[in-house]
């Protein structure tokens, strides 16, 4: 079966075809990060009508890249949610419209089993059952997976995701967005040992995550470290004009990367350590990461080094579908449509989003 896969849940446009017997033809994305960046984060509305601008050129591009055409796809696969209202219905009215044009089956997909399947698109993918650890910046979750729609949640966030602390902590450093690959840029940067801050639930006993506290403390310690640079401006040599001190409004270079790497390290760490956690509480031997933050280097160098030393083995899907992508959906979908033999999909032209979506609703195929 060839499926066309639609992804359009934030604010990237994806497109891919893949075959259930030759695996995936073609791919393509499209990045709206340049458009939002004047905003420090998505606006949904902008996200809307740039999808609505690429889902149709890409899809074409990627016909024609995999020599393909409209006529030869048996099947379309589309992200009906979780995400913004608004881009999801376009790539799902998409959807339904070729599903209705082409008398082919089209089946939503959900946007966090699109990524918990990504590391199987690979050469040597990992046999189930495996623990997967979801981290973006939406989501950080740790899952057991023991097959496709199979999926049972050992460790949840109880406030913010990983992603999001990485942006957060971007915008204090004025590192601007994205935050992950900003923070993780100047971190390299950074000295080891100068500023120490928290590991929050690092031994709760649990699986679960807490990334607001970290926030905060990253908060207090530029503050702190605003504070000591005012400190020490001279008054006689630095005058606003009217007898005041002029206070610099940004922290000097090294002491943001010294901050950046402190934070990154706190956060693989936590990270690192419940996924281990988690191996050792459910027997398994295997884990996928999966998700933005899951480029993050640093994390891979942590999760390679914990689980050789344990005798596991860990899995990433390649650099450019850990972040949103068409692949992972039309993957998904395409394992869906041939477990269910299109029985579930629609023919109507009628469709739904779920900007709301437990994975915990999904059933296997």
């Amino acid at each position: 079966m060839l499926v066309l896969g639609i992804e359009s849940s934030c604010d990237e446009t994806g497109i891919a075809l893949y075959d259930t017997e030759q695996g995936l033809l073609a791919h393509a994305l499209h990045s709206q990060v340049e458009m939002h960046a004047d905003y420090g984060g998505v606006v949904p509305e902008l996200a809307s009508r740039d999808h609505i601008r690429r889902v149709l050129p890409l899809t074409q591009h990627v016909l024609t890249q995999a020599g393909r055409t409209l006529q030869d796809i048996e099947g379309i696969a589309y992200t009906q949610g979780p995400g913004l209202s608004g881009a999801l219905l376009v790539g799902t009215s998409v959807a339904a419209s070729l599903s209705f044009a082409l008398g082919v089956p089209a089946l939503g997909v959900h946007h966090l089993e699109g990524h918990l399947l990504a590391p199987l698109l690979e050469q040597n993918p990992p046999a189930f059952p495996f623990v997967a650890l979801l981290v973006s910046g939406g989501h950080s979750q740790l899952m057991r997976v023991s097959a496709i729609g199979d999926y049972e949640l050992l460790g949840d966030t109880l406030d913010d995701a990983a992603g999001e602390a990485f942006d957060k902590t971007a915008k204090l450093l004025g590192l601007g967005y994205p935050g992950g690959p900003a923070v993780a840029k100047i971190a390299a940067k950074g000295v080891p040992g100068r500023f120490k801050l928290p590991r929050p639930l690092l031994h709760s006993g649990d699986l679960n995550f807490s990334f607001s506290g970290l926030k905060t403390a990253v908060l207090t310690l530029v503050n702190e470290q605003l504070r000591s640079a005012r400190a020490q401006l001279d008054p006689e040599n630095v005058s606003s004009g009217q007898g005041g001190i002029v206070e610099p409004m940004t922290l000097d270079e090294q002491t943001k990367a010294d901050i950046a790497y402190e934070f990154q390290e706190a956060v693989t760490e936590l990270l690192s350590q419940k996924c281990m956690d988690a191996l050792r509480k459910t027997g398994l031997s295997r884990l996928i990461v999966s998700g933005g933050v899951g480029a993050n280097t640093r994390l891979r160098e942590r999760l390679n080094q914990v689980t050789s030393k344990r005798g596991c083995s860990v899995n990433y899907p390649r650099l450019e579908f850990c972040t949103d992508n068409g692949a992972m959906i039309a993957f998904a979908g395409a394992m869906r449509l041939k477990a269910l033999k299109a029985e579930a999909a629609h023919l109507s032209g009628t469709f739904t989003v779920r900007p709301r979506w437990d994975l915990a609703e999904l059933q296997t195929p």
